[in-house]
């Protein structure tokens, strides 16, 4: 997968939106003002930061090479992907959704409930 595609996948999302906080070489993917990716490129390399499950964090540190601890980011939390073709497709999506679906359920109740009705639950269901 590259920049492009991850980016167009991220902002697929409902309610996704992107933004550029930390200057124009690294976008940052939010739903309703929170970042649940950020998405850059060096040196031809693509990169994403994406938020995860703790245990499955660590599972897929150990799994994938190209998962590593996230870059400024905390690291208990969030992972970061390079996208340099050794990760399926399939997984780097599954991935991807699990970070939009943990901030989705972290927002407030009425908020995700909101989103629930307006989008249904495929949205939290990664």
């Amino acid at each position: 997968m590259d920049v492009d595609t991850a980016r167009q996948y991220l902002l697929g999302k409902p309610e996704a939106s992107e933004d550029f906080p930390f200057g124009p070489d690294v976008a940052v993917m939010k739903v309703r003002g929170k970042m649940f990716a950020t998405l850059s490129e060096s040196d031809g390399q693509g990169r994403m930061n994406l938020k995860c499950d703790p245990d499955q964090a660590l599972a897929l540190r150990d799994i994938f090479p190209a998962v590593l601890p996230g870059y400024h980011m905390n690291k208990k939390h969030w992972n970061t992907v390079c996208l340099d073709g050794s990760i399926p497709l399939g997984e780097l999506q599954r991935m991807m959704d699990h970070s939009y679906a943990l901030v989705v359920k972290g927002l407030p109740r009425a908020v995700c409930e909101g989103m629930l009705v307006r989008h249904g639950r495929e949205i939290i269901s990664h």
